[in-house]
């Protein structure tokens, strides 16, 4: 029989998370982009919400969660992550490894910001070109007057 249980803090309420993809959907069809598909993490890397557009291919989910877990767990955006190691794909491999694989280093990984500048979540999206990608979830982020985190100044 289960008793009761304390309740974790939630810092990204689900109905805030639909806002978002809903925003950021709805940009990308205003933009005519090619179906879609968003993943929305919590800090700690539980999915909140994951969306996929009609007509989206099978990797686009994996792709996308692999976008949003690497900005979440390296604390700049995934696009931010291939371009300062470009240089460096040995070490772009091992964190790969080390993430078992849910690592993709392209823009469209983006962290969402509260007032504090400290990380609440990070969102993730794949289907269009990466920069695209990334102006959806950016999109998304700031339609919560959340802040985009891409990279500290």
């Amino acid at each position: 029989m289960a008793g009761q249980v304390y309740m974790a803090k939630v810092m990204l309420e689900r109905r805030q998370v639909r806002a978002l993809i809903d925003a950021g959907l709805s940009f990308a069809r205003e933009q005519a982009l090619p179906p879609l598909t968003m993943v929305v993490l919590d800090a700690g890397g539980n999915v909140v919400v994951a969306e996929r557009e009609d007509g989206c291919s099978a990797l686009r989910y994996a792709v996308a969660l692999g976008k949003a877990n690497a900005a979440l767990g390296m604390g700049i955006s995934s696009g931010t992550i291939g371009a300062r190691n470009a240089e460096r794909p040995a070490f772009l491999a091992s964190v790969a490894t080390a993430a078992e694989g849910c690592f993709v280093p392209v823009a469209g990984g983006v962290l969402i910001l509260d007032s504090d500048d400290c990380v609440i979540g990070a969102v993730g999206v794949s289907g269009a070109s990466s920069e695209e990608d990334q102006q959806v979830a950016s999109h998304g982020i700031e339609s919560l007057r959340w802040k985009v985190g891409l990279a500290p100044d």
